[in-house]
């Protein structure tokens, strides 16, 4: 039997970190609800963006949100009248100041989500299935990542019984928390019906950041 975790809530507080930064005790689900909203807005609105992720953070009446994407010139639109009105909307969702920023991704061949995004696009035109995943495999290696997995599940090329399919090259280490991996699940609407596509990428280790027990801190600034 397979034991399968996400790869992000596995290494969350050790190498990775939450994508909604806050806490609140008699509001949680409005604000739950409120967060979904922006996400969905987000999506919607940046579709043609390569949008890759998308952080919440709430502190004293205000509302930061930051966007990851590939085209950050298409989010901020010529003399910003596109994250403007993005900002506008979001601030119709929630009382709170609303504070917009935008984070650029470099090396979008390093982002799963980015990549399989891309490899369901690829589908939906009807490009083989194999042909998709060795062209997203190839580049990513070719960008610096240590390995990548790459698998689909459907009907694939219209055939009448659904299956899986995958292929991978280099090192995927899952068990192992230290390995930076950037993990995406997207789902390509075809003529015969929904294809799921799934990325994993290996970027590298992280070192864990923790910090010492209140003790040995003291200890070390005695000399001890």
């Amino acid at each position: 039997m397979g034991r399968k975790v996400h790869p992000y809530g596995f290494r969350l507080g050790i190498t990775r970190t939450w994508t909604a930064k806050w806490y609140h005790d008699k509001e949680y689900t409005d604000l739950l609800v409120e967060d979904l909203a922006i996400r969905k807005l987000v999506e919607r609105r940046l579709a043609n963006a390569s949008v890759s992720g998308v952080e919440i953070e709430r502190n004293f009446g205000q509302v930061t949100v930051t966007v990851h994407t590939a085209k950050p010139g298409i989010v901020i639109g010529k003399g910003g009248q596109n994250v403007e009105l993005l900002r506008q909307q979001i601030g119709a969702l929630t009382k709170r100041k609303v504070k917009l920023e935008i984070k650029e991704i470099r090396q979008p061949e390093l982002d799963a989500y980015l990549v399989a995004t891309n490899i369901a696009q690829q589908l939906s035109r009807r490009i083989a299935f194999k042909k998709a995943m060795k062209q997203a495999i190839q580049r990513s290696m070719k960008a610096g990542a240590k390995g990548v997995k790459i698998m689909v599940s459907g009907r694939l090329g219209g055939a009448e019984m659904s299956r899986t399919e995958w292929d991978r090259e280099g090192r995927i280490p899952l068990g192992t928390l230290r390995a930076d991996i950037s993990y995406g699940q997207v789902h390509a609407h075809t003529t015969y019906g929904r294809i799921g596509v799934k990325v994993w990428i290996y970027r590298g280790d992280i070192a864990p950041v923790r910090s010492a027990p209140p003790q040995l801190q003291a200890a070390a600034g005695q000399g001890i």
